[in-house]
């Protein structure tokens, strides 16, 4: 099998299409999994922005403004659709297969071209069953590897190419409108231009340009529509509230602990038992920077939950794929291969099923703390979103934590008044409340104690 993705022929990716298609027939039809706490977040988002409120403005949550735009678009398609969100998610999976494992052969990365590239990115996106499920994460990184696939141009041209530095800065930027974490590439971008693809000073300010567009249209976006002065409260908290610990680090090692060796091994073979090409070399120091700057990206994160590893996929592959070069003919390699195409996504498969079985928190299993009625409008202040699964969002508060951290700075009047707007407008039926902080607001707004009546502990009705 592994000489079989060793051939340039691009018919090979029919074989990776099939591979894609027998696991995701697998993972959803036979071996499924509860609706996890974060997606049914983002189909409640899209749900309530498409009945006309605005991001930040309206809805208070940390999911980057394109992407929420786009679970808009899908809810207003197919309303809240698990099977949408599957289907999308694994287009954008196959489509960045594709397009790396183009980068890679047409880049002359590696001394001979294959596309084993392609089958170990598809295997390293089933390290679990939520990363290749549609995400902010998934979303942005598309975008991600588009830059990428640029820096890499800038490693084989000899001149200055105005359009290439600026795609890299564009599509940095429209992958940090997805997803505001992968605003750590524009660090990255500046190092890797300036020290390993030697950009000039004019290089620099169009790519600095280029990065900067897609952030300033969306702030225009929120300016025409009257929502900037909220956009910009909202941002610098997305990296202070306090973080949703879906899984620990160690888990996040265990599961990726296989892909590593061959990582390490690959990275051992191409950068000391074989010699490489000053391009191979700048290549290879691209590859490094950004795995280190994907390190630093975990500083960042809030949600901590194994959707957001996407972004090593590329570095992961790169590196592995040296691995299997140089040791593809011997039994080693041959059996490694079959434990990374078969083996990875069943651990994952088995770790994750123990999870849900267990009641992890990750996933919604349907047990709501209290009675609703149907269609009845709820706004949950706790981490559990349960009381979301059949009823629509009621206010603005969405993520808690966010909201918790937002509620609990200093406000000044005019930013009373927009939560008193925002909540007599939008009235909630039923708020959910077991920690006591919309208690804590009614008593910062008296007006709102006309509205509602606690009809039992940590539950707040609209009289």
């Amino acid at each position: 099998m592994l000489s079989f993705f060793k051939v340039n022929d691009p018919f090979r990716l029919l074989g990776i299409a099939i591979y894609l298609i027998l696991l995701a027939i697998l993972l959803l039809g036979v071996f499924s999994f509860p609706l996890t706490e974060p997606r049914l977040v983002w189909m409640v988002l899209g749900e309530r922005l498409s009945e006309g409120y605005f991001l930040y403005q309206d809805v208070i949550d940390d999911t980057g403004p394109l992407s929420a735009g786009f679970f808009t678009f899908v809810h207003a398609v197919f309303g809240r659709s698990e099977m949408a969100y599957e289907i999308i998610g694994r287009i954008l999976v196959f489509s960045q297969i594709v397009y790396w494992n183009s980068v890679l052969i047409r880049y002359r990365v590696f001394e001979e071209n294959t596309y084993l590239p392609a089958i170990i990115m598809a295997a390293l996106f089933h390290l679990s069953f939520d990363m290749v499920g549609l995400s902010p994460a998934l979303l942005g990184s598309t975008f991600l590897v588009l830059a990428l696939g640029q820096l890499f141009s800038q490693t084989m041209l000899q001149k200055e190419t105005s359009e290439s530095t600026l795609l890299i800065g564009i599509y940095g930027g429209i992958a940090t409108g997805f997803h505001l974490n992968f605003g750590i590439f524009l660090p990255y971008m500046i190092f890797a231009g300036i020290a390993i693809s030697g950009f000039s000073f004019r290089q620099l300010i169009l790519s600095l340009v280029g990065f900067f567009l897609p952030i300033l249209l969306v702030l225009i976006f929120y300016f025409w529509n009257n929502g900037l002065t909220e956009t910009l409260e909202i941002w610098p908290l997305i990296f202070a509230y306090e973080k949703y610990n879906y899984q620990s680090l160690f888990v996040w090692s265990l599961l990726g602990a296989f892909p590593l060796i061959l990582a390490l091994v690959g990275y051992f073979y191409s950068a000391v038992l074989r010699g490489s090409t000053i391009n191979q070399q700048k290549q290879r120091q691209l590859i490094l920077v950004w795995l280190l700057f994907s390190l630093f990206e975990f500083v960042l994160i809030k949600r901590q939950a194994t959707f957001q590893l996407l972004i090593f996929i590329p570095g992961l592959t790169y590196l592995i794929t040296q691995f299997f070069l140089n040791t593809g003919k011997g039994l080693v390699g041959k059996t490694a291969f079959l434990i990374l195409l078969f083996g990875l996504p069943a651990a994952g498969w088995w770790y994750w099923q123990d999870q849900a079985e267990s009641k992890s928190p990750y996933f919604i299993d349907g047990v709501l703390p209290i009675t609703l009625n149907p269609n009845e409008t709820v706004m949950v202040m706790s981490k559990d979103s349960s009381p979301y699964l059949d009823n629509p969002l009621g206010g603005p508060f969405l993520n808690f934590n966010l909201s918790k951290t937002y509620l609990e700075s200093e406000k000044t009047l005019e930013q009373k008044a927009k939560i008193y707007q925002n909540l007599h407008t939008q009235k909630p039926q039923v708020v959910v409340d077991p920690e006591g902080v919309f208690k804590n607001l009614l008593q910062e707004l008296p007006a709102l104690k006309n509205l509602y009546s606690e009809s039992e502990p940590g539950v707040f009705r609209l009289k």
